[in-house]
């Protein structure tokens, strides 16, 4: 994501409103937190959120023309009134807190408002937030002071009383799908992808995984077994599928992949097959489809839903795949 308002405002409308009003009606705050998930958009926020203040040229009073120097420098990261804070190291110190303080304290070099953002500003250490608390409790008029955190439960209660909190949404599947396709992943895959995380980041990595690629061909494999030769659906567990999914969080993501297919299996009954993820089995899941009732589905898809449960309750991996290939070919009126 490059950070523009308008890319912004799609991910996170209520945040971007919320400093647009900031903004408009003169009411900028000293200090805001930006609080949610990583992936959520909150660092980019921070510095279209600067560039707004500082920007030459506002395009419709609140959006940064990105043209300007003062755009430009910010962007670039070399702007001397705008100071980013981040851990050295495990944690954020006292001295870049007492650093930050003492170049503020000296008077703006271009204009009359600074700005600094903390990231990860639950990592700083109860000395540098201490430090901070004395820098919140007496704010000068021309200071924004932008924290951001995914672990907004461990900063101190006095700083959270001292700022105004926007909170960032795990992002919709609509976007995380759409962010992938623009970075190159395939459609089939971001699809996929995008019903597993709300991360971007993360659902790049595992666009990027040679074992995610294997992990959806073993899946769909298992499901095949599973409906043309339930007997062997066993024999397949053991030569195929845990080989694979070595790890519990391995198996967790196997199971989410084989609930997927059973939900577009529902979907394509519905009558919803826009909503299908596997449109590359489209033709295939709606013939499967019309040998299956509702019923028999929600069954199926409850039986996964209690091995991922069953799972995270430290129940043996692999008798917990056997008894779930057990439910799923009981009852089965695949023809």
């Amino acid at each position: 994501m490059t950070g523009t308002w308008q890319e912004l405002k799609a991910i996170q409308p209520e945040v971007m409103t919320m400093l647009k009003n900031s903004i408009t009606k003169d009411r900028v705050a000293h200090a805001y937190l930006f609080e949610g998930e990583k992936g959520t958009g909150k660092r980019e926020t921070g510095l279209v959120f600067a560039k707004s203040l500082l920007c030459k040229h506002p395009v419709d009073g609140y959006q940064p023309c990105n043209e300007c120097l003062n755009c430009k420098r910010i962007t670039s990261g070399n702007h001397p009134d705008v100071h980013i804070v981040e851990p050295e190291g495990l944690s954020i110190k006292k001295e870049q807190i007492k650093n930050l303080q003492e170049e503020f304290s000296m008077k703006s070099v271009e204009l009359n408002r600074k700005i600094y953002r903390i990231v990860h500003a639950d990592k700083m250490s109860i000395q540098a937030a201490n430090s901070l608390l004395k820098f919140l409790e007496e704010p000068q008029s021309d200071t924004v002071a932008i924290l951001m955190t995914e672990q907004i439960q461990r900063m101190l209660p006095t700083i959270l009383s001292r700022c105004q909190i926007l909170p960032f949404k795990p992002l919709s599947p609509e976007n995380v799908k759409k962010r992938l396709i623009e970075h190159g992943v395939d459609g089939q895959t971001a699809s996929v992808i995008s019903m597993l995380t709300h991360n971007f980041d993360e659902g790049l990595e595992i666009s990027a995984e040679e074992w995610f690629a294997q992990a959806q061909k073993i899946v769909l494999k298992l499901y095949e077994v599973l409906k043309t030769n339930p007997m062997k659906a066993l024999v397949y567990l053991h030569e195929e599928w845990f080989l694979h999914f070595k790890e519990k969080e391995q198996l967790d993501r196997g199971l989410d992949l084989l609930f997927l297919i059973y939900k577009d299996l529902l979907y394509i009954q519905l009558d919803k097959r826009n909503l299908v993820i596997f449109q590359n089995k489209l033709g295939e899941f709606e013939s499967h489809a019309l040998h299956l009732s509702q019923r028999s589905l929600a069954d199926k898809m409850g039986f996964i839903l209690e091995a991922k449960r069953k799972l995270m309750s430290n129940t043996n991996p692999q008798l917990l795949m056997e008894q779930l290939v057990l439910n799923l070919q009981e009852g089965s009126s695949f023809v």
